[in-house]
């Protein structure tokens, strides 16, 4: 109990310091979000995830924590999707290279001992879309950090009801982490997250998630993990429906996600926020008291509806602008370039 206070208070205040520090070499390399109306340092990810390393790590290296097998290794497969994100964030890489490198780091964590084969197969295409939909959900001030404290702390209680102990102090050090960073990134943000913290944050909380689950009966654990990430399950809906209908790739980015729609009806950066909060707090409540035993496991249906509702009642907002279409040359224009072409 004492370990777990002392552990998180440390990661909040290294966090916090840390990635004050950070946003001066952001700068300076040209590590920035440049889709923001001023260019946004995205070190704070970094300073997150080497937090959250550092002081799980230290307590098994005291021994005053020791981690197991299983911790230990979702650990080391957060550092390499951490790695891949600050990649992305440094330089411009196909996103096809995230999700695979995602992906083989989630191959390597899901217990396909007790899953099995087509179970763990689901889990790590879970654990992908998590991940992603973190990454796509860091566009807006805070929204990501926040979602991923709630979350951390709901999968923590997950962790501690299944008496993984290990697991619990990681998630209880990486929502201290993120509480730190937020400290920086309420809007107006001074420094964002990026993909190195975003792709982090999303891997170790679905990973976790899994893991409490595992043993479960698998309609009942889709259910709650579903909950557990519903904000990010219905971000990834949403965008794949609207660009699906307008025709648009689906990998190509666009002002069409929840907080954008969000915003068009008025709501403020602050509002938009707390707004999703406060329904990622709702569907982890949920998540958790299935997990629990203490509400009906068809609780989660209210989840699933609810987001449901959400996607369809924001889904005809207009997020895309006309098609551009090229001009038809004028007669003088074909001409010279049929005498050109010969």
């Amino acid at each position: 109990m004492l370990y777990g206070i002392a552990a998180a208070t440390t990661a909040l205040l290294l966090a916090a310091v840390l990635t004050v520090l950070l946003r001066a070499p952001a700068r300076r390399l040209g590590v920035l979000d440049r889709r923001r109306q001023r260019p946004l340092p995205l070190f704070g990810g970094v300073a997150v995830a080497l937090v959250t390393c550092l002081v799980t790590a230290a307590g098994d290296w005291t021994g005053v924590a020791p981690l197991d097998d299983e911790v230990g290794d979702l650990l080391v497969a957060g550092a390499v999707v951490a790695l891949l994100g600050l990649v992305a964030d440094v330089r411009r890489v196909k996103a096809r290279f995230l999700v695979g490198g995602t992906a083989a780091a989630a191959a390597c964590v899901v217990p396909y001992g007790e899953t099995g084969v087509p179970g763990g197969l689901l889990a790590v295409g879970w654990i992908v879309c998590v991940a992603v939909g973190f990454r796509s959900l860091d566009h807006t001030d805070a929204l990501a950090g926040t979602l991923g404290v709630v979350t951390a702390f709901g999968v923590g209680v997950c962790a501690a009801a299944e008496v993984m102990d290990g697991l619990a102090a990681l998630l209880s050090v990486l929502a201290a982490a993120l509480t730190g960073f937020l400290m920086h990134n309420w809007p107006p943000a001074r420094v964002g997250l990026g993909s190195c913290g975003s792709l982090f944050t999303g891997f170790v909380l679905a990973s976790a998630a899994v893991s409490t689950r595992t043993g479960y009966e698998l309609a009942s654990t889709a259910g709650v993990l579903f909950a557990l990430t519903a904000v990010a399950g219905a971000d990834v809906v949403l965008v794949v429906l609207s660009r699906r209908l307008a025709g648009r790739p689906l990998l190509r980015r666009g002002p069409d996600h929840l907080a954008h729609r969000l915003r068009r009806l008025g709501l403020t950066p602050q509002g938009v926020t707390i707004l999703l909060g406060v329904a990622g707090f709702s569907g982890v409540l949920v998540g958790v008291l299935v997990h629990m035993g203490w509400v009906a496991q068809s609780r989660v249906l209210w989840v699933a509806g609810g987001a449901l509702l959400v996607v369809l009642a924001l889904l005809p907002i207009r997020v895309y602008g006309p098609h551009r279409t090229r001009r038809p040359a004028s007669p003088q224009v074909s001409a010279q370039l049929r005498v050109r072409n010969g």
